[in-house]
C-alpha cells in the first residue's frame, strides 16, 4: 500500500472575500460560520454514523474497567474454549481467559498506540513539509529525496522492517508505523506551503517586514489544518490496522497483555474449534476502522467541498 493512497494531495487556495449580507433585524438573525458549520456537519449522514461507531467502541474500551467481568489476564485450565454465555459473553480463549474482559482492555492498546502514531506522523510531516516548502532550496531537495525514499517502499513492508530492526513491543511498533506516515504529511504540507507562500497577501506581509515564524504561524499552518485534519482522520484507521498486524506478527504488545493483533493471533491457530477467539475481536477492530474512515470521508466533504464535488 503506498503511504499516499489515504489521501489525494489537496488544493489550497487563497480565501476570498464573501460579500457580507444585508442586517435584518440587527445581529438577531445573524450565523456564525462555525455554527453554520456544526449545523451543516449534523445533517453528514456518514460522518454522524462514524462518530456513533466510533464514539461507541472508545466508550466501551474506556469504560473497560467497569465493564468487563473478569480479570483479562486470569487463567482457568478448567474453562478453556468456552462459547459465549451469560458467564463469559464473548467466550473463553485456550488459556480460560474471558474474552470480552481481554477485547475491552485491548482496545485500549491498538486505539492508544493508533492515535500515538498519527499524532507523531502529523507533528514531524508537518513540520518538516513546511520547512521543505517555506525554505526550499537544498534543504527543500534533502528533505523532499528523502521522502521519496520511503514512498519507494510499500508502508507496511517499511513498518515491519523498521520494528524488526527496532526489536518487539508496543512503543517500538508505534514509532515504526509513524515513519511510514511522515511522508504522506510531507507531500500534503510541502504543497500546500509552496502555494500559500506566493499568495499576494503572504507576500506584502513580508514586505511589510513580516518574518518566517509568523508568516508560517498566521499564514500557512491555518491554511494547511483542514488537510492536515483529514489526512489524519484517513491515516488513523489505517494506523489501527498496523499494529494490530505488527501485534499479530509477534512485533507489538507482548504476551499476555491484550492488544487487538495479539488476541487475533491467539484465536487464528483454534479458529476451527472457537469461532469467537477471532471473529468478535476482530469485530471491534473492523467497528473501529470503519467508523474512522466515515469520519474521514465526513470531515473531507465539509472541510473541501471542491474535492467532495
Amino acid at each position: 500500500m503506498s503511504a499516499l493512497e489515504p489521501m489525494a494531495a489537496q488544493q489550497v487556495t487563497a480565501p476570498t472575500a464573501v460579500p457580507a449580507a444585508p442586517l435584518q433585524g440587527g445581529s438577531a438573525g445573524r450565523v456564525s460560520p462555525r455554527r453554520a458549520a456544526l449545523r451543516h456537519a449534523l445533517r453528514h449522514r456518514s460522518l454522524m454514523i462514524g462518530v456513533g461507531i466510533v464514539g461507541v467502541v472508545v466508550l466501551l474500551v474506556l469504560l473497560a474497567p467497569l465493564l468487563a467481568t473478569h480479570d483479562p489476564n486470569a487463567q482457568d485450565p478448567a474453562t478453556t474454549f468456552l462459547p459465549p454465555s451469560g458467564e463469559h459473553l464473548f467466550g473463553t480463549d485456550s488459556f480460560g481467559r474471558d474474552l470480552f474482559s481481554r477485547t475491552l482492555y485491548g482496545g485500549r492498546y491498538t486505539i492508544g498506540a493508533s492515535l500515538a502514531i498519527v499524532a507523531l506522523g502529523a507533528f514531524f510531516g508537518t513540520l518538516f513539509g513546511v520547512v521543505a516548502g517555506y525554505v526550499g532550496g537544498a534543504v527543500g531537495f534533502v528533505i523532499m529525496r528523502m521522502v521519496d525514499l520511503l514512498l519507494a517502499f510499500p508502508g507496511i513492508l517499511l513498518a515491519l522492517g523498521v520494528a524488526a530492526i527496532m526489536g518487539p513491543g508496543l512503543g517500538n511498533g508505534v514509532i515504526a508505523v509513524a515513519i511510514v506516515l511522515v511522508p504522506a504529511y510531507v507531500r500534503v504540507v510541502e504543497g500546500a506551503t509552496i502555494q500559500i507562500r506566493r499568495l499576494p497577501y503572504v507576500e506584502a506581509a513580508v514586505n511589510l517586514g513580516a518574518g518566517p515564524l509568523q508568516i508560517i504561524w498566521r499564514h500557512i499552518l491555518p491554511n494547511v489544518r483542514s488537510s492536515i485534519v483529514v489526512l489524519t482522520t484517513s491515516w488513523l484507521g489505517i494506523a489501527a490496522l498496523w499494529i494490530a498486524a505488527l501485534g499479530f506478527l509477534g512485533l507489538g504488545v507482548q504476551p499476555p497483555t491484550p492488544e487487538w493483533g495479539s488476541i487475533l493471533n491467539d484465536g487464528q491457530r483454534y479458529i476451527l474449534i472457537g469461532w469467537w477467539l477471532t471473529i468478535l475481536p476482530g469485530l471491534f477492530l473492523s467497528l473501529f476502522v470503519v467508523g474512522v474512515n466515515l469520519i474521514g470521508d465526513g470531515l473531507r466533504d465539509e472541510l473541501d467541498p471542491a474535492l467532495a464535488r
